[in-house]
C-alpha cells in the first residue's frame, strides 16, 4: 500500500520549485588557494629510457569549452565542428628529459602550435618520434614530435575523424601512418533541435528478452541515426612523413585498427547496420576484415549481427568469436575466443571458454589452444612454449592465471594462481613485459624465469615488490622489495637484465617523483623534481585509522586533523565523513586494509580535504563494505550494513576525543550519493549530507545497478528498501543534492536528483538541489568545481559546524 501512496503524493507534487537566482560562486581563499594550482605533468617514457617525455595541462576546463556544440549519440558525445569527442581532455605543452645525461633539465620542445590542444599520442615503432593530434578551432590536425630534435611538425591540415578513437596508426618502418579522414562521402548533418519530423519513433520487441541496463546518449530517432553514420564515416589515408598523402582505404564507419606485429596486415573493424535506440554502438553490429599493409582485401573473419539481446548475468557474452586480437610474438596470428556455454553463466560446462589461434592468410582451420574454467579474460605472450592465461568469474571473485604451452595443446595448462582478486594481500603481482623484435609488449623471461611487480599489501604495512617466478617449480623469489616506512615507493617497470627499476616515490608531504633505481647496488637517481604545490596542508595530521564493525570485521579510513590542531588539547570539532561503498563474497577480503597513510595529500576536485583548512576533522575512503557470502547477495541486507559501518566510523574517531559527534556530515559522489541518502533515511547518525550525482530509485534501474546482477523482478524487495526515493518521508536530515545536467553514467540520470528532490521537497524535508550546466558524471569546468566547493561549503557550515540542537 505505501507505494501506491507515494504514487499519489508525487503526482501531486508541483514541478515548479522555488529558485535561487545566482551565478558561480568561489569558495574561500582557504579552499580557493588549494584548488587553483598548476597540476604537475603526466610522463612518457620509451621501452630504452633514453626519453622521458612531460605533458602538461590545465588542472581544469572551462565552462565556455563544455560548452561548445555536442552531440550525443550511440554513447559517444561528439563536437561535430572539430570531429573529436566533445569531452576529450587536452595537453597544453610538452617538454623533454634526456635520461642519459646526468641531472638534466626538461627541455622545451619547439615549434608546437599556439594553444595548443594535444591527444591521442602514438609511439612509433622505433619510438624516435611520437605521433599525437591538436584539436584547432576548424578540426583535428596529425603531428609528430621528434625526440632527438625536440622538434615538433604539422603533418596534416584540420581533417582528420576523431570521432571513434584509433585515430593514429604507424606503418611498420615508422615512416608513415595510417589515418581516419573525414570521408569525402560524408553529408551535410541534420539539424536535429530544429528539423521537422516525418512521422514517429517506434520500437518493436516480439517476445525477445533484452534486459539491458539504463545506458545513457543512445540513439532516438532516425536523424540520430543519419548524423552518427556521417560522424562515424571516415576515409584512411597513409600519410608520409615527408608530407605524402594517398588513400588507402574508402568510406566505411572504421572503428578500430590494428597492425600485425610484423607489420604485413592490418585489422580493420567497422560498423554496420542497423543500429539500436536500447544499446550504445560499441553493441551495433560490426564486421571484421584483414587487409594486407598495401590496402588490399585478404579474409573478413568476423561478422557480428545486433546485440541487444544476452542471457541474464554480469558474465553472459554473446556466442562465436570474440576478443579478436594479433599474437605479440607471431609475426602474423589472429587469435580469439569462444564461449563454451552458449555464453549463459547458468549452463554448467566443464570449461567456459576456448582460445583459438588461426594463422595467415587467415581461410585455414583455427587451432585450439586453451581452455579456461572461468570466463577468458588475458593473455600474455612469451615464446613458442611459454604463455600464461588469466580467467575471472565475478559471482564467486575468482581469477585463475595458467602457464601454457601455446604449441601444443595436448599439454595440460598449469594453474599458477587461483584466488579472490579481492584478496588483496596475497596479490602476486603483475608479469614484466618488454618489446620484441616487433615492438610488442611480451612476457620479459630468464629462461623458466618470469617477474612479477606487486603492490605488496600487507597486515603489516604496504611494501611493493619485484618477485621472479620460476614457471616450472612455481618456485618464487623475492628480488627486491621497498621497506620505506614513511613513504611509498610505487614500481612502474623492471629491467631484469640490468636489474634497475623505475619508481615513483612519495610521502604525505612530498610530491611523487620519478627515479631510477639500481637493485644490484641500491642506488637511486632521481629524474623528475616536481614541487608540492598544496603547502598549505603539507604539515596536517594524517593516519590510517583501523576500528571494528559490531560484528567483528575490521574497517579502515584515512583520517586528518585540522590545519594547525593539538592534538594534545583535543578539542571537539565537526566531521566529515567520506565513503563509497563495495561489495565483498567474503569477510576476509572485506576486512583487508589497502590504505596507506604516506600517500600524497592531493586534494583533486572532489576530495573533502578541502575543508582541514575550515577547522574540520576528515575521516577520508572510510571502509564501507557491503558482504554476502554463499548463496547471500551484499544488497540484501545493505541498508543495516550501511548503518553499521557508518556507526563503527564516528564511534572510532570520537573515541580518540577529537569531535563533536553532534557535527558529523557524511558525503559521497555517485554510488557514494546514493550510500549517503540511505544513511540520511535509516539513521540519526549525521548532521547533513552531501550526496553529488547519484541514482535514488532503483526501480529506474530495474535490469541492475553496480554489482547487483538480478533484476527489479527477480528481488523486487531489495530494490525497493534500497531505494531512498522509497523512504523519502523518513527523511529528517538536511541534504544537499548535486548533479550534472548531462550526466552520461549509467542509471544516474539527472532525473534521479530532480524527483528524489521534488519528493523530498513534498514531504517537507530540508532539501537543496543544485544542477551543473554542461557537466556530466564527473565534474570538469572550474566554474563548476568553484560553485560546487562553495556551495558544500556553506551547506556544512549552517547545517554541521554552526548546527543548532533542539
Amino acid at each position: 500500500m505505501k507505494r501506491f501512496i507515494y504514487l499519489a503524493l508525487l503526482l501531486g507534487f508541483s514541478s515548479a520549485n522555488a529558485q535561487e537566482n545566482i551565478t558561480y560562486q568561489k569558495p574561500s581563499s582557504e579552499i580557493l588557494d588549494l584548488v587553483d594550482v598548476k597540476a604537475a605533468p603526466s610522463v612518457l617514457i620509451d621501452e630504452s629510457k633514453d626519453f622521458m617525455v612531460l605533458r602538461y595541462r590545465d588542472s581544469y576546463k572551462t565552462i565556455a569549452e563544455l560548452s561548445e556544440v555536442e552531440l550525443r549519440l550511440g554513447g559517444l558525445r561528439i563536437n561535430p565542428k572539430t570531429n573529436i569527442g566533445s569531452r576529450t581532455n587536452y595537453y597544453n605543452d610538452l617538454k623533454l628529459i634526456n635520461l642519459k645525461e646526468t641531472n638534466a633539465n626538461p627541455k622545451s620542445v619547439t615549434g608546437l602550435p599556439e594553444n595548443p590542444r594535444l591527444a591521442n599520442f602514438k609511439w612509433s615503432p622505433d619510438q624516435k618520434m611520437i605521433a599525437f593530434t591538436n584539436t584547432s578551432q576548424d578540426g583535428v590536425e596529425i603531428w609528430v614530435l621528434d625526440l632527438k630534435k625536440a622538434v615538433a611538425s604539422k603533418l596534416t591540415e584540420a581533417n582528420v575523424n576523431a570521432n571513434m578513437g584509433d585515430v593514429i596508426n604507424w606503418f611498420e618502418d615508422s615512416k608513415s601512418l595510417l589515418v581516419k579522414m573525414i570521408s569525402e562521402d560524408r553529408k551535410e548533418l541534420i539539424d536535429t533541435k530544429n528539423s521537422i519530423p516525418t512521422g514517429p519513433t517506434i520500437s518493436v520487441n516480439e517476445g525477445s528478452k533484452a534486459q539491458n541496463r539504463t545506458y545513457q546518449d543512445l540513439l532516438k530517432n532516425k536523424n540520430d541515426e543519419y548524423n552518427f553514420e556521417q560522424l562515424a564515416l571516415s576515409d584512411l589515408y597513409k600519410i608520409s612523413l615527408n608530407g605524402g598523402k594517398e588513400k588507402w582505404l574508402g568510406a566505411a564507419m572504421f572503428e578500430s585498427i590494428t597492425f600485425s606485429p610484423d607489420g604485413n596486415y592490418v585489422m580493420l573493424t567497422t560498423i554496420e547496420k542497423p543500429f539500436s535506440y536500447l544499446v550504445p554502438y560499441s553493441r551495433f553490429p560490426f564486421k571484421t576484415t584483414i587487409y594486407s599493409s598495401k590496402g588490399e582485401m585478404v579474409q573478413t573473419v568476423l561478422e557480428v549481427p545486433l546485440i541487444e539481446e544476452l542471457p541474464k548475468g554480469f558474465m553472459a557474452i554473446r556466442t562465436g568469436r570474440r576478443d579478436l586480437n594479433w599474437r605479440d610474438d607471431k609475426p602474423a596470428t589472429l587469435i580469439y575466443t569462444e564461449a563454451l556455454d552458449g555464453g549463459d553463466p547458468e549452463n554448467k560446462v566443464d570449461f567456459r571458454d576456448e582460445v583459438f589461434e588461426l594463422k595467415a592468410p587467415f581461410n585455414g582451420t583455427p587451432k585450439s589452444i586453451l581452455k579456461t574454467i572461468n570466463r577468458f579474460y588475458t593473455i600474455d605472450w612469451g615464446n613458442d612454449n611459454i604463455a600464461i592465461a588469466m580467467d575471472y568469474w565475478w559471482n564467486t571473485r575468482n581469477i585463475k592465471t595458467y602457464v601454457f604451452n601455446p604449441s601444443d595443446a595436448s599439454q595440460e595448462p598449469k594453474i599458477i594462481s587461483d584466488r579472490n582478486y579481492q584478496d588483496k594481500y596475497n596479490d602476486p603481482g603483475n608479469f614484466v613485459h618488454k618489446r620484441n623484435k616487433f615492438g610488442n609488449y611480451v612476457l620479459a623471461l630468464d629462461g623458466n624465469n618470469a617477474f612479477l611487480i606487486g603492490d605488496g599489501y600487507s597486515e603489516k604495512g604496504q611494501y611493493p615488490f619485484v618477485d621472479q617466478l620460476n614457471l616450472k617449480t612455481e618456485k618464487t623469489e623475492h628480488l627486491y622489495q621497498s621497506t620505506y616506512e614513511n613513504k611509498i615507493e610505487d614500481i612502474q617497470d623492471f629491467d631484469p637484465v640490468n636489474k634497475k627499476l623505475l619508481v615513483r616515490i612519495e610521502s604525505k608531504t612530498e610530491y611523487p617523483n620519478y627515479y631510477f633505481r639500481n637493485i644490484r647496488k641500491n642506488e637511486l637517481q632521481q629524474l623528475t623534481s616536481f614541487e608540492n604545490p598544496f603547502k598549505s596542508i603539507q604539515n596536517v595530521h594524517k593516519e590510517v585509522l583501523n576500528y571494528k564493525r559490531e560484528d567483528g570485521l575490521e574497517l579502515s579510513g584515512t583520517l586528518y586533523l585540522p590545519v594547525g590542531y593539538d592534538a594534545n588539547k583535543k578539542e571537539k570539532m565537526p566531521m566529515i565523513l567520506w565513503a563509497y561503498p563495495k561489495e565483498f563474497k567474503d569477510k576476509a577480503s572485506a576486512s583487508q586494509n589497502t590504505q596507506n597513510p604516506n600517500e600524497f595529500t592531493y586534494p583533486y576536485w572532489a576530495s573533502p580535504i578541502y575543508w582541514v583548512t575550515k577547522g574540520y576533522v576528515v575521516l577520508d575512503d572510510a571502509s564501507f563494505p557491503i558482504i554476502g557470502e554463499g548463496e547471500t547477495e551484499p544488497n540484501d541486507t545493505f541498508c543495516k550494513q550501511l548503518v553499521s559501518n557508518a556507526k563503527a566510523a564516528i564511534d572510532a574517531v570520537d573515541s580518540l576525543g577529537y569531535i563533536d559527534r553532534n557535527k558529523v556530515a557524511v558525503g559521497g559522489h555517485s554510488y557514494g550519493a546514493f550510500m549517503v541518502a540511505n544513511l540520511l533515511s535509516h539513521s540519526d547518525l549525521f548532521a547533513a549530507g552531501i550526496a553529488r550525482s547519484g541514482a535514488y530509485n532503483r526501480t529506474l534501474t530495474p535490469f541492475g545497478f553496480q554489482s547487483e546482477e538480478r533484476s527489479y523482478w527477480d528481488a523486487p524487495e531489495v530494490y525497493y528498501k534500497m531505494s531512498p526515493f522509497m523512504n523519502a518521508d523518513e527523511m529528517k536530515t538536511p541534504l544537499l543534492l548535486i548533479h550534472g545536467e548531462a550526466d552520461n553514467n549509467s542509471g544516474t540520470y539527472p532525473m534521479q536528483s530532480e524527483r528524489y528532490f521534488n519528493a523530498l521537497k513534498g514531504l517537507g524535508a530540508n532539501v537543496r538541489l543544485v544542477i551543473f550546466p554542461k557537466e556530466s558524471h564527473s565534474y570538469r569546468a572550474k566554474e563548476s568545481i568553484l560553485h560546487m566547493l562553495w556551495e558544500q561549503d556553506q551547506w556544512l557550515e549552517k547545517y554541521v559546524k554552526n548546527r543548532k540542537m533542539e
